[in-house]
């Protein structure tokens, strides 16, 4: 008889790396029943609420990042990190993991760390096609690094890397309504074209503005628009909205049913995050990528010009989408044989069944022990 397997998954702070986490913990559990798996997050950040509701427990540390802007604060954030050490290393020991899996984010920096201090052995997932900061550090204590880009030798051992791209959300993959069901769950007209806007769990300012500077060309177009806000900017665009009726636009602050609001889209307007590319090449959709230009080395148009290069999505710089974004949407949407190229392009792409074969590596390290 099998012994019981027990797995730390660490990691958070935007649903980039809440959504591959918990696709990971599923599949474990698929291969698995009999799993025992414990989430640890950042108190405060996202995971915290996400995971519970994707039913694992979450236990947070009071870890955050730097300030840059004022060194003086980073006093705090220093104690927080000897904190956050001190409580990783008593999770763990009540825990008793038999492998821990880094996905990225601060929390993983402490739970990691103390797991290869403590000779547990160690998996990190690294999204992106440039290495977050977190898993450069974490790198040489791991024993494998499941990546889903070429050349990331630049920053992790060859010998550790396993190319598996990037597990995704199964209500991405596992929808089984269909185009006008799903247009109907959001209460539209079941036979019209449909854009959908998403910024990532977060929101993204830039996709918010190109939407609220062509709300009139929104308004008298044949075209409905399913818009997720984020969070953060969706009370002052209510607020912005208040007194406009836009039969056409379905506002939102976040979209917990993401495979039926891709399901209801012809064409999805998306920063171009990791995670969020993975989804778009294995359903076959077609994308308009606006890459943001808050993060690390660029590496969202490296993204987004990696599918463009491929005609397999259109990119539009940050600076120029508030004019021209919404237009072209309306142009691509319309245009069924650009659609259909694009969703055929975008498919060649995927790297399917990530989440199994980085299930299989995490069992074979626990299995080892």
């Amino acid at each position: 008889m099998e012994k019981e397997l027990r797995v730390i998954i660490s990691g958070g702070g935007t649903g980039g790396h809440i959504f591959p986490a918990v696709s990971i913990a599923n599949a474990i559990k698929a291969k698995r029943p009999d799993a025992k798996i414990l989430f640890v997050g950042a108190l405060g950040r996202m995971e915290m609420q996400r995971v519970p509701a994707a039913g694992y427990d979450i236990v947070g540390l009071p870890i955050c990042g730097f300030d840059r802007k004022n060194p003086l604060r980073n006093i705090k954030v220093l104690y927080k990190i000897w904190k956050s050490q001190r409580m990783a290393k008593k999770i763990l020991r009540d825990f008793k993991p038999m492998a821990a899996v880094g996905v990225g984010g601060y929390a993983s920096g402490p739970t990691l760390n103390q797991a290869a201090a403590m000779g547990i052995p160690c998996l990190l997932q690294e999204q992106n096609s440039y290495a977050g900061v977190t898993n450069k550090l974490l790198a040489r204590k791991a024993e494998k690094i499941c990546v889903a880009y070429d050349g990331m030798e630049r920053f992790f051992p060859a010998s550790k890397i396993i190319k598996t791209g990037n597990p995704v959300r199964q209500n991405v993959l596992e929808t089984t309504i269909t185009k006008e069901e799903a247009r109907e769950h959001f209460g539209l007209n079941p036979h019209k074209k449909t854009v959908l806007l998403v910024g990532g769990s977060l929101g993204a300012r830039t996709i918010n503005e190109s939407v609220l500077r062509q709300l009139g060309a929104i308004a008298v177009s044949d075209v409905q628009f399913i818009w997720q806000t984020g969070k953060y900017y969706h009370d002052s665009i209510m607020g912005e909205l208040k007194g406009k009726d836009i039969p056409n636009l379905k506002v939102m602050d976040f979209i917990s049913d993401m495979g039926a609001a891709y399901k209801a889209a012809d064409l999805v307007i998306s920063r171009s995050g990791a995670s969020s590319i993975s989804e778009f090449c294995l359903i076959g959709k077609p994308v308009i990528l606006v890459p943001s230009p808050n993060v690390a080395e660029d590496h969202q148009t490296k993204n987004a010009l990696a599918l463009a290069d491929k005609g397999a999505a259109i990119c539009v710089k940050d600076a120029d989408a508030p004019d021209t974004l919404i237009p072209l949407a309306l142009d691509t949407v319309r245009d069924g044989d650009k659609l259909r190229s694009l969703g055929e392009n975008v498919l060649k792409l995927a790297l399917p069944g990530s989440a199994g074969i980085i299930a299989d590596e995490v069992i074979k390290l626990a299995e080892a022990m």
